[in-house]
């Protein structure tokens, strides 16, 4: 009977600690808080954006063109050669064409024989005229036939000077002379090669011809800078084939209309090239001044999230972090321009990124 009456007891006291067990082990320890992130901030405030733009450019001849032959010909001699410098209206090739010569000779007979038949029909009609005076010795009907044949052989002598002139004009073609200043870039034929607009070599022109003296630095710039492009503001461009030296030029024209393909604006600087140090094809890098005259809220490149759900920058509102929603403006010189709902002397998490949640404890490093 004793051992029946302990059994029970056991078991007794072992439920009773057990669920004492299972008590003590579900009631939690005390909760912890989240530790706050400590960040770098920043008081936001607007300032004057005067960045610059820097973007590759290219310089190029201020003039350059490809000379053809106009008619067909053989080159006769070349006065110039890849490096020459030329002055305009020089000869730099002399062509020729022996067909020529004969035409021109033809077209003078005529010319020639027309103007002898227009001062017979004239002198005709002046006698006529001068007998006409005396009445009843020249009928009108006469004399009106003489004056149509004098103005019809006129306009044959007239027809055939412009015929003459023509082949003159032609034959003067046969010198190629430069259209202005500059230096021969290319020569793609050699003496006694056949040119001419439908000949074999019309394919290449005879030579290239650029100025030099003075070069275009051409631009492409983005739409987003576009609107702050001035006229006559000077920038600064370095060439890294000249060991990174610095030079400056003006901007002089803008497209004012945006490239379909680039969506950019083309603009293009004059640059004084006297010593020839620099030369067409060159790729520089431009650095465009980007400044304007009302004041914005500029902020470093890392204050800026690029999420793949938004842009935000991050706002420290009573020691925790709020994403305030932002549209980038102008980049330069790593800072950014931002448009949003903020206040000036909001403080900004100097470099922002999405591991500092919304609404999560921060605190400002001191």
């Amino acid at each position: 009977m004793t051992r029946i009456n302990k059994t029970p007891g056991l078991a007794l006291v072992a439920a009773v600690w057990l669920a004492g067990c299972g008590v003590s082990q579900s009631k939690p320890d005390n909760a912890k808080a989240e530790p706050a992130t400590a960040v770098a901030a920043f008081p936001l405030a607007k300032n004057i954006f005067s960045a610059s733009l820097r973007t590759p450019g290219e310089l190029q001849a201020f003039q350059q063109v490809d000379l053809y032959a106009k008619v067909n010909s053989f080159v006769r001699r070349l006065n110039v050669d890849v490096g020459s410098t030329v002055q305009a209206g020089q000869v730099l090739a002399t062509m020729e064409a022996p067909e020529l010569g004969s035409a021109l000779a033809g077209a003078e007979s005529r010319l020639r024989s027309q103007e002898a038949v227009y001062l017979a029909s004239k002198a005709n009609y002046d006698r006529l005229y001068q007998t006409s005076l005396t009445p009843g010795t020249v009928s009108q009907n006469d004399l009106d036939l003489a004056f149509a044949k004098q103005q019809s052989d006129f306009a044959q002598k007239e027809a055939a000077k412009a015929a003459y002139r023509e082949i003159a004009d032609q034959r003067n073609y046969l010198e190629i002379r430069a259209p202005f200043g500059g230096v021969i870039s290319a020569r793609n034929v050699s003496a006694g090669a056949y040119v001419g607009p439908s000949g074999k070599g019309s394919e290449m022109p005879l030579f290239t011809l650029q100025e030099q003296k003075k070069l275009r630095l051409v631009v492409a710039v983005p739409e987003a800078y576009a609107p702050y492009l001035k006229e006559k503001r000077e920038v600064k461009f370095v060439v890294k084939s000249l060991g990174n030296r610095e030079f400056s030029a003006v901007i002089n024209r803008l497209a004012g209309a945006l490239d379909s393909r680039l969506r950019a604006q083309r603009v293009e600087m004059d640059v004084n090239n006297n010593d020839k140090l620099l030369l067409p094809g060159m790729i520089t890098e431009v650095h465009i001044p980007m400044q304007t005259a009302d004041s914005v809220f500029v902020v470093p490149s890392t204050a800026v999230v690029n999420s793949t759900e938004k842009v935000f920058v991050i706002r420290i509102n009573g020691q925790k972090s709020e994403w305030v929603d932002v549209k980038k403006g102008r980049e330069a010189d790593g800072k950014t321009e931002i448009f949003g709902d903020l206040r000036e002397g909001d403080m900004l998490v100097e470099k922002a990124n999405d591991e500092i949640r919304n609404g999560s404890a921060v605190t400002i490093k001191k």
